[in-house]
């Protein structure tokens, strides 16, 4: 059995920048383990700008951004393997993993970083009615046909659902030649940053129809069209309201799944609201020395944020295994009127050196109101909000200073409230 002081399964930009920070720790016995032919991650097939913004300070493509980790890996010298998928995890970090040069090996790590990202929602988990034709694809795997293999998936196009990948997916359709006839999502609000409603439909023209669903898909051997509905309340279609729009092909972006099958074999509490691990302020799992990061944790938006975060979870994987740690009790973070939850979800004041940035997504369009942070039963802090929106990732940052402020404090409550 070989043995590592830190092995990092997952190869995208949560795992470089794992691997980066811990090495800057000073811990030289270190795996990256990526099962794809390269390194980088999903970033490689992202070749729309806008990544790096925060990081560098410029605007990088996804492959851009990647490289700059990858090169700095491999100037550090940070061994990994390609092509090698892991088959388990368990609770004493022995990892068991396949390729093609070394067959099945048996891997021991002192300390273990959950960098695998997310999978997207195929058709099945949402059943949508109708034929079961060519033509139907996730928006992600329609962008790896166009971006890396060079193959158009079709050329009269329906989207159904508006998050960043099926919104950036209507531009570059648009760009390449195909007719994008609308984009469809069934919540009242999209599910995507605000510029890129702005620069992938508006700057196009391509329509966004809020609160409708695709309720039957038509077509013997291709996509022939689809037929669309408007949704109540409760999601509930409204009958008359339905629309037939002719189309060759339906790309679906209805949401991002944390990809956490190794998780579950090592007995990691996951989150039934993110499907991520639950993580302390250390991103440390329940798990002794299992620590995760990125969108394998929660689905991030910004790829920025994904950075700082796995920066954290290899600096503190790294202390782990140098036996720097703090004992202490753990405060609840408790999510709450419409709060749907908070990373990290406890945390103990001990960790932290100056302050500690706690990430948390909104369930609905809030305009004009304050985040409120609650230490026990007393109001905090009081943050004025233009609007909050699902897509968009909120942060508050709580201080070494408040934190001692409240040293019998048992819960720590973030909320949305109107005044």
């Amino acid at each position: 059995m070989q043995e590592y002081d830190i092995v990092i399964i997952g190869g995208g930009p949560a795992g470089l920048a794992a691997a980066i920070s811990a090495r800057e720790e000073g811990i030289d016995n270190i795996l990256i383990l990526e099962r794809e032919s390269q390194l980088g991650g999903i970033l490689n097939q992202c070749i729309h700008n806008g990544f790096g913004l925060h990081t560098f300070k410029e605007e990088l493509t996804g492959p851009e951004y990647a490289q700059r980790f990858i090169d700095k890996v491999e100037e550090m010298k940070i061994p990994y393997k390609l092509n090698t998928m892991v088959l388990d995890l368990n609770e004493d970090k022995v990892i068991t993993v396949v390729n093609e040069e070394d067959g099945i090996l048996e891997l021991k790590a002192k300390a273990v970083v959950l960098a695998m990202g997310c999978r997207e929602r195929p058709r099945g988990a949402i059943n949508i009615p109708g034929s079961r034709c060519a033509g139907i694809y996730t928006a992600g795997a329609a962008q790896k046909f166009v971006n890396v293999e060079g193959y158009m998936p079709g050329k009269e196009v329906v989207i159904l659902g508006s998050g960043d990948i099926g919104l950036i997916m209507a531009r570059r359709m648009t760009l390449e030649g195909a007719k994008v006839k609308a984009v469809v999502e069934l919540m009242p609000y999209s599910g995507g940053l605000k510029r890129n409603i702005v620069q992938c439909l508006d700057d196009f023209g391509i329509p966004l129809k809020l609160s409708y669903t695709v309720t039957d898909i038509k077509g013997k051997e291709r996509v022939e069209g689809v037929t669309i509905a408007a949704v109540d309340e409760k999601r509930q279609v409204i009958k008359g309201t339905e629309e037939f729009i002719p189309c060759d092909t339906l790309l679906l972006s209805v949401g991002l799944l944390p990809e956490n099958e190794l998780s579950r074999n090592a007995n990691i509490k996951l989150s039934n609201i993110t499907g991520g691990p639950e993580v302390d302020d250390r991103l440390e799992t329940n798990e002794d020395g299992i620590f995760a990061c990125g969108n394998v944790l929660h689905v991030h938006d910004l790829v920025d944020n994904v950075t700082v975060e796995s920066y954290n979870a290899g600096r503190n994987a790294a202390d782990y295994v140098k036996g720097k740690r703090f004992d202490g009790k753990k405060i609840e973070l408790i999510p709450t009127d419409g709060v749907r939850y908070t990373v990290p979800k406890q945390v103990n004041p001990k960790n932290i050196e100056k302050s500690l940035e706690v990430r948390f997504r909104v369930g609905d369009v809030f305009r004009d109101s304050y985040i409120s942070v609650y230490f026990d039963d007393v109001r905090e802090m009081h943050i004025k909000k233009r609007i909050l929106t699902p897509g968009e990732m909120e942060t508050v940052k709580l201080s070494k200073e408040i934190m001692n402020k409240y040293p019998e404090c048992k819960k720590i409550t973030i909320k949305v409230e109107k005044e």
